[in-house]
């Protein structure tokens, strides 16, 4: 098999295998948290992506990556998990974390789509194997980020339950 089919089968297989989780635990979890737990769990883990500045230390990646790769995406992670952690610093402030939940979750989601759109402009697959140790971080931990920057999507612009109401109701016909 070549690399490509490789690179390609394992980079689908980790969105299959992430879908497969996130399904099944993940998102019914999220799901029933209020919005801010649900975004701040989420966030705890984009704040990890200052991680992706590995793409661009010495001795980490082959010399053979293609140019154009490594930079954009380690620096489109780690301005995500910058975000990301000023969000969670932000907490208690929500003026200014709701608004950094979602500048993290656009930046992220966007940069994991430019990151996509270089590597097959710059034919990354035949190559893959140059990305070296960052390899199981391209399969295994981009698919669970771009999933769940959907989900966090989808919880920001989902109708919220009327909790106080219902609790409220709740305790007048008790």
């Amino acid at each position: 098999m070549s690399p490509s089919i490789i690179f390609n089968l394992h980079l689908v297989l980790g969105y299959v295998a992430w879908l497969l989780c996130t399904s099944a635990y993940i998102f019914p979890k999220l799901k029933a948290m209020n919005s801010i737990d649900a975004q701040r769990a989420i966030a705890t883990l984009h704040s990890f992506r200052f991680f992706g500045l590995v793409f661009i230390l010495p001795g980490v990646v082959g010399h053979n990556l293609p140019v154009g790769f490594a930079p954009f995406a380690a620096y489109g992670d780690l301005a995500t998990g910058l975000l990301a952690i000023l969000a969670l610093l932000m907490i208690r402030i929500r003026s200014l974390f709701w608004p950094l939940v979602v500048a993290f979750n656009l930046t992220g989601a966007i940069d994991i789509i430019v990151d996509y759109y270089h590597g097959v402009k710059l034919a990354l697959p035949p190559v893959s194997g140059e990305l070296g140790a960052t390899y199981a971080i391209v399969i295994i931990y981009v698919p669970l980020l771009m999933i769940t920057h959907v989900v966090a999507f989808y919880l920001m612009l989902r109708r919220q339950p009327n909790v106080i109401g219902g609790a409220a109701r709740d305790a007048v016909t008790s």
